[in-house]
């Protein structure tokens, strides 16, 4: 009998898969569907390893540099978004370009783009080298400074402050880039807030359902790979919240000594992570003793974002692919 019989496990409500997610993982398909393999893509189209070895396996070949992609080549950007010089650069050399960023990054770009041009600075909060950070900063030559903590407000020397707007990367801990903006406030009493937080629906909704879950387990399994910073956050959130938060890229990473005198395990998923490897952590800790799995309440995510023009299947397109 295994030394982790009667252990239960509680599923968190939402988890895995958000809008942008199947988004951009569909965009990458519907490319290889229509123009045949090899499709390009610019760095990781979401931070997950099973997803990133599937679409390799279906014909992708992710690059970071530019110079890697041939003449006439069919391109998509990543999830994460990507600077100007990047798009500029993919333009000039003529490739076929699909831009999978998520719209909720895009809507940040649009918002940078829009004040700069009534004279903002910027304050931007997230980790540095993140793609999606250096996708957003890569929206201005200049007048963007980055802070990463608290710490960092006090250190940053705007050129001026009477117009000065603070962006935040989209999938940060809730709690840390409210700390990190009302030290912003505090220095910068006039700084422009975003009129919605930055922060997308989905990191907001998997790390609530992390803090519901956590006090009603002993351990939380987090599902997500070591580069995805929405997963990073919710393993974060549950420590924080005094209960071991562990992550792992699939079901092989799985403990058995995590679970020493546990009675219950809770177990989520990161928002690039799909629910195939959610069901394998289940399997593996069925073979450690788990008996049973329940589902949290949670109110299911209904978002759907429109694919770009040119993968969409709709009638219209099929009409006009067939037109003489």
């Amino acid at each position: 009998m295994s030394q982790h019989a009667g252990l239960e496990v509680l599923l968190a409500e939402p988890r895995g898969f958000c809008a942008g997610v199947d988004r951009a993982i569909e965009i990458v398909e519907r490319a290889l569907a229509k123009f045949g393999a090899p499709i390009y893509v610019r760095h990781e189209i979401v931070h997950n390893t099973y997803v990133v070895n599937d679409l390799k396996a279906k014909g992708a070949i992710f690059i970071e540099e530019l110079d890697d992609v041939p003449k006439g080549a069919t391109l998509v950007f990543s999830a994460h978004g990507v600077s100007l010089a990047v798009q500029d650069e993919a333009a000039a050399r003529g490739f076929r370009v699909f831009d999978a960023t998520c719209p909720l990054v895009t809507k940040v770009h649009v918002e940078v783009a829009k004040l700069a041009k009534e004279g903002y600075e910027f304050i931007m909060i997230g980790h540095k080298g993140h793609p999606e950070v250096e996708g957003t900063m890569g929206q201005l030559d200049s007048g963007i400074h980055l802070v990463e903590d608290v710490a960092d407000v006090a250190r940053i020397q705007p050129a001026q402050t009477e117009k000065l707007a603070v962006v935040t990367q989209t999938t940060l801990s809730v709690d840390d880039a409210a700390a990190i903006a009302a030290a912003i406030e505090a220095r910068f009493p006039s700084v422009r807030k975003p009129k919605q937080q930055d922060i997308c629906y989905a990191t907001q909704n998997r790390q609530d359902a992390v803090k519901l879950m956590s006090p009603k387990v002993d351990v939380v399994v987090v599902v997500g790979s070591p580069t995805s910073s929405n997963s990073n956050r919710l393993a974060e959130v549950a420590r924080k919240l005094g209960t071991p938060g562990y992550m792992v890229d699939n079901a092989d990473d799985v403990q058995p000594q995590w679970f020493a005198g546990c009675q219950r395990v809770g177990l989520t998923a990161g928002a690039s992570a799909p629910e195939i490897l959610v069901n394998q952590v289940i399997e593996r800790l069925k073979a450690l003793g788990a008996v049973s799995v329940q589902r949290m309440p949670g109110d299911p995510e209904s978002v759907k974002f429109p694919l770009p023009k040119g993968l969409r299947l709709d009638q219209n397109e099929n009409e006009n692919s067939h037109a003489p």
